[in-house]
């Protein structure tokens, strides 16, 4: 059901450090860091194991006006279940953040879909390809 959760920090990089010893006991390291272009200005590091990140920080300094500081991602079989999820989320009452489509930003493959909730939670279905 779940692919990753994110969550915001109010100083990236002593977070980045935190979460970096912290989850090596657990197997996990730091696995990708989304390149500021891509994110507003923000510092965001994907943390996981086995190549893939399911936990996520960002700076919650840049934080986009409304936002909440959650982020939940659910893992789709197809980009036809991003693009009913997204359609389902639209007519439920979400907000477009982001339509259906490649994140080649993210990894080759990457297809997702992004909603803000009622309660500013920024909400994706994805589908790695």
């Amino acid at each position: 059901m779940l692919d990753h959760i994110g969550i915001q920090v109010s100083d990236y990089p002593a977070a980045k450090a935190f979460y970096t010893a912290a989850l090596k006991p657990l197997g996990s390291a730091l696995i990708m860091e989304i390149p500021t272009e891509h994110t507003g200005g923000a510092g965001v590091a994907g943390f996981g194991k086995d190549g893939q990140p399911a936990f996520w920080i960002s700076d919650a300094k840049k934080r986009a006006a409304g936002s909440n500081d959650a982020h939940v991602a659910f893992a789709a079989a197809s980009t036809a279940e991003v693009d009913a999820f997204y359609a389902a989320a639209i007519e439920a009452g979400a907000e477009c953040n982001g339509k259906p489509g490649p994140r080649p930003q993210y990894h080759p493959g990457y297809y997702g879909a992004f909603v803000t909730d009622a309660d500013g939670n920024n909400v994706e279905a994805v589908f790695h390809g």
